[in-house]
Formats: C-alpha cells, structure tokens, sequence
C-alpha cells in the first residue's frame, strides 16, 4: 500500500507539474466532421506549421492542441478529404469545429489544399497500418463482395491460412491470437461461409486500423494484433438509401437523422441467396449467411454525446436437412463521450458480445451448442496536457461466460442422453496508462504500463493429478497420454480455482532524421488470457474457446521492432522498412491423436510450449496520381518448440523447433489502383506466398494388409506456392445532377489464370490398384463477378 500510496503521489506531481506549464497557453480544440454528414473523423492531421507541431483526432474525432498566445494558420488534413488551411487568432481558449468535404469547392475565409497520404515519419507509431475504405472498395475481391479482410491481408506481416479458410495471421502468430474489435466489442469469428466472406459489411465501416506491433497500452488480451473497426455514425443532415446487387449476395443501408444535427441512425443489412438457386436444381443442400449493423448516435450538448450500436450475424450450413450448423456473433454496445474539459475527453462503454455455436445432427438424433460471452466495462480518458504531451489512461472489466458445449436429443427417440460439459467463467480486469511526448524536435516518444489480472471463476468441480501433471510421459512408447485423475476438487459459484497477473510495458519512439525521413523502434509485453482449441492451421465454427486455469497458463508475448520511414518526391511515394523478433510463452501444443472435441477435461490433451518469430517487412506506396497503390514484401519466419518437461521425455517433436502453421517464408503482395477518366477506374492484386507447412507420410508399414502412413517431424514439409492475380473495373455512369440517384458497376475476376491452388493434399491407399495415391483439393479456380452498387 505505501508503494502504491508513492506510486500515485508521483504521478499527480507528474500530472501537476505539466499542468502548471500548460497555464501560460491556450486550447484550440474541437471536433472535425465531413460535410456531407455530420460524420466525425478519425485521424485527421491538424498541423501548425510556424511551430512544427500537430495532433490528430481521436476515435471519436475530438482534438486538442496547446499554443501560446498569437496569430496561426491551422492546417486540417485526412486522406480522400479537401484539406482546408485557415488562419486563427488565438488570444483566449478556441472551440473549432471543423467540416471537410470530398469536393473540391470554393469556401469563404478557408483555403483549400490537397491532401496527401504519407508516412507520419515524426509520431512514435509503427507497425501499424491503416486502409481507407475508398481505398478497400477499389480492390478487386472473390465473388463481387467488398471485403475488410482479405483487404488487410495485402499488408505486409499479414497472411491468409489458406485458400477459403477464415482468419488470418499477423507476423507468424494464431488467428486466435488477434483482438478483433467493432466498436469497441470483441468479434470471435470475423468469416462467413468458411472464409468466404467477412463479417464486416464496407458499407457500414468508417475507419479501421491494424496494430500488428508497438500496441498502446489500451489494448490488451491478444499477444499477435489487434484489428480496431469503427462503424458509421449516421448521416444526421440527410435521409440516404445505398446498397449493392451481386451474383450471390446483396447488401441495403439506410441512414438519416433523427434530429436534423443532432441524433442520427444507421440501418444495414446483407444477405447471400446462392442457396435459393440450389433448390431449383433439387439440391437439399445449402450454405448461406445474413448479418445486420445497426447505430444510434445522438448529441446532447457540446460536451456530451451518445451511442448504441450493434451486430448481429448467423451462417447456416444445411446437408440435405439431415445436418445443420448454426454459428454466428452478437455484439452491442451503448458509449457516453463526455468533454470534461478543453483537455480532457473521456468514453465510457457498456459491451456485450457473445458468439453461438450450433449443430443439429438429425441421423443421429442430438442437437449441440456451445459459444462464449462477456460483459465488458470500460472507462478510458485522454489528457492533453500540453501540445508535447498527452496522458491516456483508463480501465476495462471483462466477465466470461464459456458454454463448451450442451448436448439434446432432437426427440424422445433419440438414443442421446443429454449432457452439459462443465461451462467455465473469468473474470479479467485491468487498468493503464500511456503517455505520448515530444522530448525535442527530432525525438518523440510513446510509453505505457497496462496491469493485467485474470481470475478462473467456479462452480465447477475439476479433477485432480499426481504432481498436478494432467498429460504424462510413457516412457516404454516414448508418447504422452493422458493421465489418470487422482480425485475431484469441487469450486463454489464465483470462488477463484486459479488467478494470473501480469506487468504489460509499452514502449514506442520517433527519432526524425529530416522532414522526410526518420527511425522508429517499439517493444510491447502483452497477455493473453484466453485459448482457442483447434488441431487446424485455420479456425472453423467448431472451435472452443477455453480460459487459462492452472493446467493451461496465459500466454506472455515480448515483441522488438525497428524500423526506417521515408516520404520522397514531395511526398508522392512512401517507404517503409520494418524488422521484428517475438517470443511467446506457453502457447499451447496438442499431444499425438489428441481429441478435442466434447471433452470434458481438456488438460489431458495439451502441453504449454512457446513459439517465437522473426522476420523482414517492406511497403513501398505510390500515394499520388491516376495511377496509386503498393508493393509489400515480408520474409519471415514463424516456429514452435514444445521441450519434454524431464530429461527422460522427447517433447514434441523430440523436442526441436518446428515450422508453425502459420508459416510463410515469402509474402508478395502487389497493389494497382488506375483511374482512367470519370467513367472507368481498374483495379489489380497479385498475391504470392510460400505454399503452408504440413507434415506429408516419409513411409508407411503394412498391418493385416492394409497401408499405414508413417510420419517423422512435424511440417516439414509445404503446400505448393500459394499465388493469383485479381483485376476488375468499375463504371460509373454519368451522373445527372437533377437525379438524386448515383450508382456504379464494378466487374472483376478472381485468380484470372486459374491458378489451381492446393488447399489441402491427403495421403490414402488407392481401393481399385491398392498403390498410395496423393489427392489435392483445390477451392476454386477463376471467379467471374458483377456487382451493382446504388445510392441515393
């Protein structure tokens, strides 16, 4: 207590004392909207060039900036906006609230300039990568559907698992491992249909921001990302219909405002209907998804705002009704933005999230469900002390409740006995602060400390071990297997069976070389209090999600990054080099024929390894003319060890590093976006990675005349390279401006030369010649679409 009692003393005195510098300056602040809809923006660059300073915008468009008294001229920046340039007299405290428009078009008193994107080279941010919805919607993508996802996976240190397969890896880590955020609320699957499509509907989504390295101490719970969504508010000038016709799925969003300038809604929804066509063919099959964003957004004052928004999304997968999966997320979240101050912003949030999974299996008889949910608070302020720095600081509570699964009988026919596997609760509460400062006019820096806590929650009753050892070693076999329970230990409702805490330092400096050039570097320690357990290199629907406890320890990431940023020809191409190393601590491995599917005591099946990556990433951006777009190359490595426990035990296989899944030594990725005239642009991809590790039979033996594949170390082996080029075209009609009515055509092709790319190679004995045969299962080849986009 009296350390704690120094501890906060220091940090008013701290607090107080950049307090007292600020006295003798002014505030300008505000918030900064676009014009059209009252929308607010996130990371707009206000800049003042006389004093070579600047700050952006928050997550809710909100900026504040120290001056001392006098004369500026103020600068607004943000990619696909007008940036305005106006000069203000700064002699008492400034609201200035600011309204940027997509057209070039004449204003009283304010200057238009052209915005540029370019590499913030003097901010301490690094591995982080932000896309422009404009920008997302000019790539071409499978089946005409714009997608977030594999939007982001044209970034550097970003990989897909596979061709149709959901997720995707950032740096050699898990899909697990990602903190996926809308709005704040955790996403636990981001796929429809497998890996067809994202969860997330462009058309509702105003800004998205990928952190794969440097994480401020705000963010917590996920040691590889964290992938940031925020949804549209609603236009609150105008009434607005727009949506998009595509060959097997459709979207629809309408907004407008509730109170003109004050209070708005948001109303989105996208359904696939490929399923309906299979019917008319007799086809009892069918797999389709539908999903519904919703946002209310009301002003009540100057300093005070409120949000509700929401998602709700289900896939269903049906087998000729015998067989039917049901999954799908829900999330809501109602926020309070308060301004205490000039200098002082604050965001309160209520979060709920919850992702269900079921199947009904008719020829069996049994219906089973299972899912996670959490109830989340969080409280989060930010300071602007000064114009060099900036205090955030702030909590978040988190409540799990796990539901690993519930099995029914479908009917009193059934031979399936209900059964409940034990359901699981956490509790994980946590608290940080960060700071952002400018030490000098070349040197900036970004630190932090986040606390983290983690309490496994009854009622339960778990077994007990010898040596509390849930996996042994048989030495005669030289496997694991699982042990033998000792006893039961019984845990009342709410009673800690096991608790974690943990230290998360952030780190993240700037060092400008020039006005166009500088160096950056990070280090970030991150906790990770949650398991996925899956035996796939991607996530599937089935998957459970699972708490540490005192078999199965958190993971602890520690991750270093150094990197060299350079805007060049007046900031008409962008460079940026970045290295990284990560280590993590007890990433969980499975033991030899493990099962992980509806058991109850899932400790007997997994061994606490660790896992490390490495690797070299470049972005090479054309920011400027009818022709933009980047170059992104990433050469890494990604490993996993899983070391015996004793001297007498081999490990995992035998206890060396191998290849993890999510390995891709090359990572090519090349972007075009072309804009020919006001009717037509193009847009191109092509992507190439190295194909993924598996681990392919070096023998087999025969017993009682059947085959048996052998298998020696663990991925050795690769998929054939992974590679396809994407184009497509938009046309834009010409548009009559007595109509109201806009719309667009946007054609593409999906792997235009029909790369056969494998997603899976399987070993198995040949039934007519009896010979061992390989079989590669491909997805699909070229995809042709054609998608109608309309607003009004």
């Amino acid at each position: 207590m009296i350390i704690w009692n120094k501890t906060v003393s220091c940090l008013l005195l701290f607090i107080f004392s950049f307090t007292l510098q600020a006295q003798d300056k002014l505030t300008l602040s505000g918030f900064v909207t676009d014009a059209k809809n009252n929308e607010t923006l996130i990371g707009v660059t206000v800049y003042i060039p006389e004093l070579k300073i600047g700050t952006n915008t928050n997550e809710y468009g909100f900026y504040s900036i120290s001056l001392p008294k006098g004369e500026y001229l103020v600068q607004y920046k943000y990619v696909s906006y007008n940036g305005i340039e106006e000069r203000i007299n700064l002699f008492e405290n400034i609201k200035k609230n600011i309204a940027l428009t997509e057209n070039t078009q004449e204003l009283e008193e304010v200057l238009i300039v052209e915005n540029r994107k370019k590499v913030d080279i003097r901010k301490p941010e690094m591995s982080v990568n932000k896309l422009t919805i404009a920008e997302i919607k000019k790539m071409p993508v499978i089946l005409g559907e714009t997608d977030v996802l594999k939007s982001i996976l044209q970034l550097p240190g970003v990989t897909n698992a596979g061709e149709g397969q959901s997720g995707f890896n950032v740096r050699g880590g898990a899909a697990d491992q990602n903190l996926i955020l809308l709005d704040e609320a955790t996403i636990y699957n981001s796929s429809h249909l497998f890996g067809f499509f994202s969860v997330f509907n462009s058309d509702a989504i105003k800004d998205l921001k990928l952190y794969k390295g440097g994480i401020p101490a705000r963010f917590g719970g996920r040691v590889a990302s964290v992938l940031d969504i925020y949804q549209k508010e609603g236009n609150s000038n105008d009434f607005h219909i727009n949506g998009g016709i595509g060959l097997i799925s459709s979207r629809l969003l309408a907004e407008g405002p509730i109170v003109k300038n004050k209070g708005s809604f948001l109303v989105a929804g996208r359904s696939s209907y490929a399923h309906l066509f299979l019917k008319l063919t007799d086809n009892d099959n069918s797999a389709y998804f539908y999903d519904l964003n919703t946002k209310l957004s009301y002003k009540l004052n100057e300093s005070n705002s409120i949000f509700v928004s929401g998602y709700f999304g289900r896939d269903v997968f049906n087998i000729n009704d015998n067989f039917k999966n049901t999954y799908g997320n829900s999330v809501l979240n109602l926020r309070w933005n308060h301004l205490f101050s000039d200098k002082l912003f604050s965001n309160m949030s209520f979060i709920y999230s919850d992702y269900y999974y079921g199947l009904t299996l008719d020829f069996v008889g049994f219906n089973w469900d299972s899912g996670i949910r959490n109830y989340n608070f969080k409280y989060d302020l930010k300071h602007y002390l000064s114009d060099k720095f900036k205090l955030a600081y702030g909590l978040n509570t988190v409540y799990y409740d796990f539901n690993p699964g519930t099995i029914e009988p479908t009917d009193s026919k059934s031979g399936i006995n209900p059964d409940q596997l034990d359901k699981k609760y956490a509790f994980e509460p946590s608290f940080y602060l960060e700071a952002e400062q400018q030490l000098s006019d070349k040197f900036s820096v970004n630190y932090g400390l986040r606390y983290s806590m983690f309490y496994r929650l009854g009622s339960q009753e778990i077994n007990t071990y010898a040596n509390n050892q849930a996996v042994v070693w048989n030495n005669n076999l030289k496997i694991y297997e699982k042990a033998t329970p000792t006893g039961t230990e019984k845990f009342g409702k709410n009673e800690t069976m096991a608790n974690f805490n943990n230290l998360e330092p952030r780190l993240a400096v700037a060092y400008t070389l020039d006005d166009n050039q500088s160096i950056k570097a990070s280090y970030n320690r991150m906790a990770q209090y949650l398991h996925l357990i899956s035996n796939t290199a991607s996530p599937t629907p089935l998957d459970v999600w699972t708490p540490s406890d005192k078999f199965i320890k958190p993971q602890l990431l520690d991750q270093v990054a150094i990197g060299y940023f350079k805007n060049f020809s007046k900031d008409k191409y962008s460079l940026e080099i970045e290295t990284f190393y990560k280590k993590v601590k007890n990433r969980i491995d499975y033991i030899d024929g493990a099962d992980l599917i509806a058991n109850n005591a899932i400790e007997q099946v997994v061994l606490n390894g660790r896992a490390r990556a490495y690797g070299l990433e470049v972005l090479l951006r054309k920011n400027t003319g009818n022709l933009s777009g980047w170059i992104s190359y990433t050469l890494s490595r990604a490993e996993q060890q899983t070391p015996g426990r004793t001297s007498d035990e081999y490990g995992i296989n035998n206890g060396n590093w191998y290849k993890s899944g999510y390995d891709k030594t090359h990572n090519l990725s090349v972007t075009g976006l072309y804009k020919l005239n006001e009717k037509w642009s193009f847009g191109s991809i092509f992507t190439l990675q190295s194909g993924q590790p598996v681990t392919f039979p070096n023998g087999y033996y025969v017993y009682q005349g059947i085959q048996i594949p052998s298998y020696e170390n663990r991925n050795e082996n690769r998929l054939p390279t992974y590679h396809h080029l994407d184009v497509s075209a938009t046309l834009t009609p010409r548009k009559n401006k007595n109509r109201k009515w806009q719309s667009e055509w946007v054609f593409s092709i999906y792997n235009v030369y029909n790369r056969m790319n494998t997603a899976s190679i399987t070993f198995r004995q040949n039934s007519d010649t009896g010979n061992n045969e390989a079989v590669r299962l491909s997805i699909f080849g070229a995809v042709p679409s054609v998608t109608y986009n309309f607003k009004f």
